[in-house]
């Protein structure tokens, strides 16, 4: 290979492009669309189309060939900031909807609207091969600019889409677009969601056609009340600074209102919040019931409520409570086709499936996500329970089948992959797409599984990172889950450096039975240290009680889970140096990192701390007060959980990295605990990255910062 490691990590989205993304499965089954780049560094998505019962793929739209291939440039404000919040380094076509039939599909490019739709022989798709010009292209179509997330109505003859605050709807038939709601003021915005919406809970969208397509439902949301901070780029002064409403901690949210719209104009206001719930977490609106997700600001409870679109009067359906907190399971609730309700809860530290009032899964899975509800079929992703002989199952994330028809009232549960892995998917008309990332293969793999058993592929472009992770597993016992990576080819009997490279944090792990979790952790082994990888307390899969351990206290618990992986991992390796102990992390890992020398010098030689929180107060509401609580009513949790009373304590090296253009962890954290630094006389080192953001996407700023922290870390630890 003639470019490294970082340099084709960066260029390749860390080799994440061309890899197949975003499936949906016609009603009929007969074909599965899905969005993929020409390659595994073009950044440029298109959509595709498989024929199901050949396995042909066919382009249905390329920007490029609609001349639409430099939109990335032109995107609107709106459109940036949704893919800041849902982590999107691509470009292209990163996202479509359709009608009910999937005859009629919307997408945006550069603010600009796009429709597939039929043509004469009633089908929206090309027929041959992959490089096949499409018989029905893409149509532009002229709409007011800075269109966003465009969706056509159940039966395609409208599609609504965001502009400027407003929700506009294209009349297929009239070829013109109406604004059906517009704010009333520069604070105001229609049928899209806040940032802790998008930022926390998952919720990307702002509007809900009804089944029929004759109404919508809309959220207003009104940022008056909300702190104005503001993110300037100090490298270009003549720029005006972003203005960004942030709900700090302890601050105001976003007031949101809903209501359902008739295609008039005509609305009805929806009394959501009758408990003074200030969350809306979950919209679904089916042919069953219009059913919205709602929580209260202290996250304790998590209620369905059933909306009359008629009134706008809601009622109890079910409701899940915790005296720590309750978290948002993503595809739920939901109705079979019968109209029984799909939900999840949790018992006996196992988040249960529950089908009709009925748990359906046992103590020996952890559900995560329910991914497709059928007629009497319900997909979902589980994590198996550790046990004796497989003591490794929360690195793993399967792909699970609850079946109405089954030995008991329960149902039947069977897991479609058998093999370790992380997998995902889609099923419906009896087709199941299984999108898997294993141990011992390079990136991901989709098999479209058809009704009677056989199956095709969907080809990835992706490249290979050329990297074979050598991987050895730390038991633990109870304690956190922990893996050690060794440079290519290590030879036991040499000392190596040890590096650090967790998470650790809520919402994410790191030690998965995929290659690609260790690649970066290979990289780095690779330059001489012996990299330990460790879940703490707060990281997913073993279980609500596991999670709910850092409610209080961030800190704490997470530090003593990598100290005690550390030593582990020596006493079970002893080629690890304890004399040499350098730590690196990104967000919350960045906040342990620092944590780490500044609480545990005695552990930790050195630190490499990107994008850190060093003091709560300045994160969003949902995300800290979920553990820290109001910081008025929990001054206490905020203050052990903060760095900057710590930075008298700092007598190793640190250095600090941080994006200026960050709208998530604002570069105020980095400077604040840099300006504590100074002021106890403590010397540290701050690398401030111009125009950055809070994924560092660009090519050059992603390879260089890795190389960047080999050096420091090499300097301070003395290595090789």
């Amino acid at each position: 290979m003639t470019e490294s490691f970082p340099r084709r990590q960066a260029r390749t989205r860390r080799f994440t492009l061309g890899a197949p993304r975003g499936f949906t499965i016609t009603p009929d089954g007969d074909r599965v669309l899905f969005l993929r780049s020409r390659g595994g560094t073009d950044p440029v998505t298109c959509l595709w189309s498989l024929d199901v019962a050949t396995g042909q793929e066919s382009l249905v739209a390329d920007p490029l060939a609609i001349g639409a291939g430099s939109a990335d440039e032109n995107l609107p404000p709106e459109e940036r900031a949704r893919r800041e919040r849902t982590r999107e380094q691509a470009g292209g076509i990163i996202g479509y909807a359709c009608d009910s039939t999937t005859g009629v599909i919307a997408f945006s490019l550069g603010g600009q609207l796009y429709l597939v739709e039929p043509g004469p022989d009633g089908s929206a798709y090309p027929h041959g091969g992959a490089h096949a010009e499409g018989a029905h292209p893409p149509r532009h179509v002229s709409t007011p600019g800075g269109v966003v997330d465009p969706r056509p109505d159940s039966q395609g003859n409208r599609v609504a889409y965001l502009s400027g605050g407003s929700l506009w709807l294209y009349d297929r038939a009239t070829g013109t677009s109406t604004a059906l709601a517009e704010p009333e003021s520069d604070t105001v915005r229609y049928g899209s969601a806040d940032f802790v919406a998008a930022e926390e809970m998952g919720r990307m969208r702002g509007y809900w056609w009804a089944p029929d397509g004759r109404a919508l439902l809309v959220a207003r949301t009104e940022d008056a009340p909300v702190l104005r901070w503001h993110v300037s780029d100090p490298a270009n002064p003549e720029r005006t600074p972003t203005t960004l409403p942030y709900p700090a901690a302890g601050t105001a949210n976003p007031v949101t209102e809903l209501y359902v719209y008739a295609g008039d104009g005509s609305r009805k206001p929806v009394e959501w919040n009758p408990n003074g719930e200030e969350y809306l977490a979950h919209v679904s609106w089916d042919s069953h019931a219009l059913l919205i997700t709602v929580q209260p600001r202290d996250q304790r409870a998590l209620r369905v409520l059933k909306v009359d679109p008629m009134t706008g009067t809601t009622s109890p359906v079910v409701e899940n409570t915790d005296p720590r907190w309750v978290d948002i399971v993503p595809g739920v609730p939901a109705h079979l086709g019968d109209g029984t309700l799909v939900w999840t809860h949790d018992a006996h530290d196992a988040r249960r499936l529950v089908v009709g009032g009925v748990e359906v899964t046992t103590a020996d899975l952890r559900v995560r996500s329910v991914v497709d509800v059928g007629d009497d079929t319900v997909l979902f992703t589980a994590s198996p329970a550790p046990t004796a002989t497989a003591p490794d199952g929360p690195g793993e994330v399967r792909l699970y089948l609850w079946s109405a028809v089954g030995a008991s009232t329960a149902g039947d549960v069977r897991c479609l992959t058998d093999e370790p892995g992380v997998f995902g998917g889609r099923h419906r008309a009896g087709v199941t797409v299984m999108v898997g990332q294993r141990p011992d293969a390079d990136g991901t793999s989709v098999e479209v599984r058809r009704p009677d058993g056989s199956t095709t592929s969907i080809a990835s472009h992706a490249e290979s990172a050329d990297l074979v992770p050598t991987v050895a597993m730390v038991t633990v016992g109870d304690g956190p889950r922990t893996a050690v990576v060794f440079p290519t080819g290590h030879r036991p009997g040499t000392k190596l450096p040890v590096l650090m490279d967790p998470y650790g944090g809520p919402h994410a792990q790191r030690v998965m039975a995929t290659r690609g979790a260790y690649l970066t952790s290979q990289w780095f082994a690779d330059q001489g240290f012996a990299v330990v990888v460790a879940d703490g307390r707060g990281t997913p899969g073993r279980g609500p009680d596991y999670e709910r351990a850092v409610l209080g206290d961030l800190a704490a618990p997470v530090l003593e889970d990598q100290v005690t992986a550390l030593h582990a991992a020596a006493a079970q390796y002893p080629d690890l140096d304890l004399t040499r102990v350098g730590i690196r992390g990104w967000s919350f890992g960045g906040y342990l990192a620092a944590l780490a020398v500044l609480r545990r010098p005695d552990v930790f030689h050195v630190a490499v701390a990107g994008a850190p929180v060093t003091d709560w107060a300045l994160y969003d509401t949902h995300y800290t007060e979920r553990y820290l609580g109001h910081p008025h009513e929990q001054p206490e949790a905020y203050r052990r959980s903060s760095l900057i009373e710590d930075a008298p304590k700092l007598t190793r090296p640190l250095l600090l990295i941080h994006g200026l253009a960050d709208d998530n962890v604002v570069a105020a954290h980095t400077l604040r605990l840099s300006s504590a630094l100074l002021a106890s006389g403590r010397p540290h080192t701050v690398l401030p990255l111009s125009g950055v953001t809070h994924m560092t996407p660009q090519e050059e700023v992603a390879e260089n910062l890795l190389l960047l922290q080999v050096d420091f870390l090499r300097s301070a630890l003395g290595a090789n």
